[in-house]
């Protein structure tokens, strides 16, 4: 079969510099169709867009644009297209794979300017709004209707909406509410010839095939939003949060699969274990108990009388299945307390390692116990600590690895362990990545999950949509020779997709 992969057109820096002609006649062309202002190619400009939040990845862009209006990402993207210049697209920088890693002779081009509130319309329930606008802002800004946006990722506060379409990112709440790809009713997006397509709209249902779903997760590989119209759902009545703690992370475990298993769907169900409870209980003072192997926190809402029988139920699960501690919150103020500890993991955990590597693997839900097992075998061997904070009752596991730049090998050391992470989530059932996306953390594991055929199939998809390969190349897809350098698809049999890191 014809490797389409092989005649996607690949940059090669000895060929194309920053000096080229093409680079001299783009960056002339950005100069007329941008403010100087919105054009960035000194060093010192340019270092804050060398990485995303995978900051163990990083590489000097060539220069970075910030347009203002779809019109001008519209003309960069057909001026690149006609020099066959790469392009980055870039939201809040938050992501966790490298996604938007930029490229030496490439632009980067970043949508924070772009942050307005189209509408906000509480009669159809939907929300507006441009690429760069704040995932919290949509909430902020649709409270005084009584309505919120559900997905809220750890990094709401700051990563953007055209990023969370990007990345299909979802939160603590996707577990009742779902991910972006459920959340976002439409967008418009500049291709890579730099034509405006608008897909979906302010309906639960278009005609035609699902490209929007497409879209969602595409890691800025198949287009650039310019507007994404989202849907808002109404405040619940009434909330409640509980708090359990366990003796043992199995039983948290299993307390998970009961509740799922009686039919109770949470609005949210996180898991950290005892060393992230102590590090988000140190930097929060969210009243975590500190014995705990493993601490539970579950969000019930709905009608106030459904409440009441839903949190005797779940209490009386939790029990059951050895939590020796329960606290029950029902006032917003101890609510927001008991979530601070959760959304706050990421940053305590960084105050316990100069870095940290955060992995993202999906698996069954009846396969945590084994897998978290498997997690601290693959850290005695490599001799690294791990901080688990997860989407329980997603199954999406989010292990935090310590290590210290610092030191000559420990990066390559944690890379490689993470990878094994990963295998091990494949081999338990389940996948690469939940809603953090492949980037280039994951594209060798990604040689672990697919087979040949299926990531022709992704090359296929990529050609017909960027036939010159000038959106993120190199991001969420291997090659097959890469594959094939790494040992080929599905290893399942405890070797390392990363042959040279075989001595950890």
């Amino acid at each position: 079969m014809e490797n389409i992969a092989d005649n996607l057109p690949h940059y090669d820096p000895q060929q194309l510099t920053k000096q080229s002609a093409p680079h001299q006649a783009v960056l002339a062309r950005l100069q007329q169709l941008l403010p100087m202002d919105n054009i960035i190619t000194d060093a010192a400009g340019l270092r804050p867009y060398e990485t995303d939040g995978l900051t163990a990845i990083r590489e000097m862009p060539w220069v970075v644009v910030l347009p203002e209006t779809e019109a001008q990402v519209a003309q960069v993207l057909q001026c690149c297209a006609e020099y066959q210049v790469p392009v980055i697209p870039r939201g809040a920088g938050t992501g966790l794979s490298g996604g938007a890693r930029p490229h030496q002779q490439g632009v980067v081009l970043g949508l924070s300017k772009m942050a307005e509130i189209l509408q906000i319309d509480p009669h159809n329930r939907v929300a507006k709004v441009q690429p760069g606008v704040r995932n919290l802002a949509i909430t902020q800004a649709a409270q005084v209707h009584g309505l919120y946006y559900a997905p809220d990722p750890s990094s709401q506060i700051a990563c953007s909406i055209g990023g969370n379409v990007a990345e299909n990112a979802g939160g603590v709440h996707c577990l009742k509410y779902g991910l972006t790809v459920n959340n976002v009713l439409g967008v418009r997006l500049v291709n890579a010839a730099g034509e405006i397509v608008e897909l979906g709209g302010a309906l639960y249902d278009n005609p035609g095939p699902d490209v929007l779903a497409l879209l969602c997760g595409s890691e800025g590989m198949l287009g650039v939003v310019t507007e994404v119209t989202v849907a808002l759902l109404p405040e619940p009545e009434t909330k409640a949060v509980l708090l359990a703690g366990f003796a043992e992370v199995v039983d948290a475990g299993n307390a998970v699969a009961a509740i799922i298993g009686a039919g109770i769907i949470p609005a949210g169900m996180e898991m950290m274990d005892k060393m992230a409870v102590q590090a988000a209980e140190a930097f929060a003072k969210a009243g975590y108990p500190l014995d705990a192997e493993a601490i539970l926190i579950i969000e019930l809402d709905g009608a106030a009388a459904e409440l009441a029988t839903l949190t005797d139920e779940v209490s009386t699960l939790l029990r059951q299945h050895g939590a020796y501690r329960i606290d029950e919150a029902h006032d917003a103020s101890t609510q927001a307390r008991l979530w601070k500890g959760r959304k706050s993991a990421f940053p305590a955990v960084g105050r316990l390692s100069p870095d940290y590597l955060c992995m993202d693997g999906t698996i069954p839900r009846k396969a945590l116990p084994s897998v978290l097992a498997e997690i601290d075998t693959i850290s005695q061997r490599f001799g690294l600590a791990v901080a688990n904070v997860f989407h329980a009752a997603d199954g999406n596991l989010h292990p935090l690895i310590l290590f210290d730049a610092n030191v000559p090998g420990q990066t390559d050391k944690a890379m490689a362990m993470g990878a094994k992470v990963l295998e091990a989530c494949v081999a338990a059932g389940g996948t690469v990545t939940g809603e953090h996306g492949v980037g280039v953390e994951k594209l060798d594991t990604m040689c672990v999950q697919f087979t040949s055929a299926e990531l022709e199939q992704f090359f296929r998809l990529k050609a017909a949509m960027d036939p010159q390969n000038l959106l993120n190349p190199g991001k969420g897809i291997p090659t097959l020779t890469r594959c094939g350098e790494l040992g080929g698809m599905h290893v399942h049999h405890g070797r390392l997709p990363f042959p040279e890191l075989e001595r950890f």
